[in-house]
């Protein structure tokens, strides 16, 4: 026969505690001092005890669970900023379900409803959008939302983005500094906030210099296309300059220039990126690039998840987070910016 499954009742009349001091020692963010905890959790490992976590949320009503939904993990900056979000979450004692989705619609209304499923505390989107009829279901089950690098018109979610706008605005000012004339633009797929805003703030920069760009292609996010768009632009708009949508849009148009068609970055055409992935510090790239500040935008999206979480009324949060231009051999670089 099996053995008798050991409880809590057990730990505590070996440790010599109440049952809800060893229930507050296995309840993170409790209040429990040092001594009383090495008690209980020296008990609990002496008789192979494992609270139960499912049971517990049964009672408390929060399973401590976050989902984390994200539609690609091809761009660097993906990989890096979910394992910021998961480090934060785990520091506060949640666990972490993270599940792939398409960016936009059915795909992603699919695998927040299995979200749902799993009674998770709150939901964080990295990149993709959602419907409508989803947001208005999290929302009837409490369930908060968090899009992370993402906005969206709907007052039911928060949101945390670096400052598009801002960001391309900058990269504008730093290309017309620099002396350039025929300007192009790769933008990220223009059905997202992050592409749409990074355009605007670019087309903004431009025109309050009177420059409009030289021509404009979208790149959906992808390295193929945006190699196809880069060759484009220098074959028939013979540009000397582009700003490229995101970092991974931007390694594919430097490897096409320079190897594909044998130009000179950035003797021949200028580029600059946006995200400041780690890869853009590397010998063979030294990318310009507007850098989305992670760390903080991360601490945001904790901050403005769990601040729901516990006060189900607070008002979601917009917030845009502002980044530096990170300044390397990818371009020409005005006289005064270095």
């Amino acid at each position: 026969m099996a053995e008798r499954k050991v409880t809590s009742l057990d730990v505590a009349a070996k440790a010599g505690v109440s049952q809800s001091a060893v229930s507050r020692v296995f309840t993170p963010g409790a209040s429990v001092s040092k001594k009383m905890s090495e008690k209980v959790r020296a008990a609990a490992d002496e008789l192979g005890y494992r609270p139960n976590v499912l049971a517990r949320s049964l009672i408390t009503g929060r399973s401590r669970i976050i989902g984390l939904v994200v539609a690609y993990l091809e761009n660097q900056f993906y990989p890096d900023a979910l394992e910021r979000l998961s480090n934060a979450l785990q520091e506060q004692g949640y666990h972490i379900l993270i599940f792939m989705a398409s960016g936009t619609g059915e795909g992603v209304d699919r695998v927040i409803d299995e979200l749902l499923d799993y009674q998770v505390d709150g939901i964080i989107t990295a990149s993709v959008g959602m419907t409508d009829e989803i947001a208005a279901r999290c929302d009837a089950a409490g369930i908060p939302v968090v899009l992370f690098n993402r906005g969206q018109e709907d007052l039911r979610l928060s949101e945390v983005t670096s400052d598009n706008v801002a960001g391309a605005r900058k990269i504008a000012e730093f290309l017309v500094a620099g002396g350039h004339k025929r300007i192009g633009h790769i933008t990220g797929w223009t059905g997202s906030s992050t592409g749409r805003d990074r355009e605007a703030g670019f087309r903004s920069g431009l025109a309050e210099a009177g420059v409009e760009p030289a021509i404009v292609l979208d790149g959906h996010y992808r390295r193929a296309e945006a190699a196809t768009a880069a060759r484009a632009m220098v074959e028939q708009a013979q540009v000397d300059a582009i700003f490229v949508g995101n970092d991974h849009m931007a390694f594919a148009v430097m490897d096409e220039l320079r190897v594909s068609m044998g130009l000179s970055v950035p003797d021949d055409v200028s580029i600059v990126g946006y995200d400041d992935v780690p890869l853009a510090a590397w010998a063979s790239y030294q990318l310009t690039t507007l850098r989305q500040p992670s760390g903080r935008m991360v601490e945001a999206t904790v901050s403005a998840l769990l601040e729901r979480i516990a006060a189900p009324d607070t008002p979601p949060r917009k917030i845009a987070i502002d980044g530096p231009l990170i300044i390397r051999s990818s371009a020409h670089v005005p006289e005064g910016w270095a």
